[in-house]
């Protein structure tokens, strides 16, 4: 990574707060502008309008998604105006690029039978099996992203009042509150499965791998596809945040509400799932109405 690149991802981290995983991303995708540029003679710091559309088009012609372009768009964008800042340049050669539309593409979910079915298909009768149980339980009881059941630490867990303390992304915090199926798991898992996994002393984090330390989005990622594997059910651990999210408003709850359990900062993201109910609707007075 060249020296303009660590400053920049200083200035994600510190002053725009980025996740890390954010921030490795965007300077990844400017790295390889840099490499692009360098063919040319040129860098960054002197890269015209011209030069950044002919570096959009090439990656355009990958067959890259509109997501993955937008996101690229994205970073361009972060970076230039990193460059204002630290007086880098006097202009943004990003400014007259514009973020490609996207195609609102609805969620996976999963019925409630087939989340009970992928959570039954785990063997709970090893210490890794009873962690993935009380570990997927809770992603789906309160619909968490990966990162955030991965660093869920002892100081974010309230089992006598059943709420989580999450930090979602930009570390914003929300309450949680998780149901009874999942507080029996955890109360199993920490009790009969956890010890034996915990290899060198205490640890902060509530579920450990096998080699003690803090299960990582990897590891869960892999779990989960072994289960999925065994389950038959097409699906991915984020498909249980999708479920969550769908099954309460299927069960009455309002968008303000999951809005808030969700961590969603614009309430537009979370109206997403309202299209979801509207579509299983539409299924289900097709397949029941008697005159169809």
């Amino acid at each position: 990574m060249t020296i303009l690149l660590r400053r920049y991802q200083a200035y994600l981290l510190s002053t725009r707060r980025r996740s890390v995983l954010t921030a490795d991303v965007y300077v990844r995708e400017m790295e390889m502008l840099e490499h692009f540029l360098a063919k040319h003679g040129k860098t960054p710091l002197d890269a015209t309008g011209e030069d950044l559309l002919a570096y959009l088009v090439g990656r355009s012609q990958a067959g890259l998604r509109r997501t993955t372009m937008a996101r690229i768009v994205a970073s361009l964008h972060a970076f230039y105006r990193f460059c204002l800042n630290e007086k880098l340049r006097t202009d943004d050669p990003s400014i007259q690029i514009r973020t490609p539309r996207q195609d609102r593409n609805l969620p996976d979910v999963l019925d409630p039978d087939s989340v009970e079915h992928v959570l039954d298909s785990i063997d709970i009768s090893t210490p890794n099996g009873l962690r993935d149980r009380a570990l997927f339980e809770l992603i789906y009881s309160c619909g968490l992203r990966i990162s955030e059941a991965a660093n869920l630490t002892f100081q974010q867990l309230y089992l006598e009042e059943r709420l989580l303390r999450v930090l979602g992304k930009r570390r914003k915090e929300r309450l949680v509150p998780f149901g009874r199926e999942a507080l029996y798991w955890i109360t199993r898992y920490l009790s009969e499965s956890r010890p034996l996994l915990e290899k060198h002393g205490k640890s902060e984090f509530v579920f450990l791998n096998q080699e003690g330390k803090g299960i990582s989005r990897k590891g869960i990622w892999k779990r989960f596809s072994q289960i999925r594997v065994k389950s038959g059910v097409k699906a991915k651990v984020h498909t249980f945040r999708h479920s969550f999210a769908t099954h309460l408003l299927a069960g009455g709850a309002d968008l303000r509400t999951v809005q808030e359990l969700l961590g969603h900062s614009d309430i537009a993201t979370t109206q997403i799932y309202t299209h979801i109910d509207e579509a299983s609707l539409g299924m289900y007075h097709r397949e029941y109405f008697p005159r169809k």
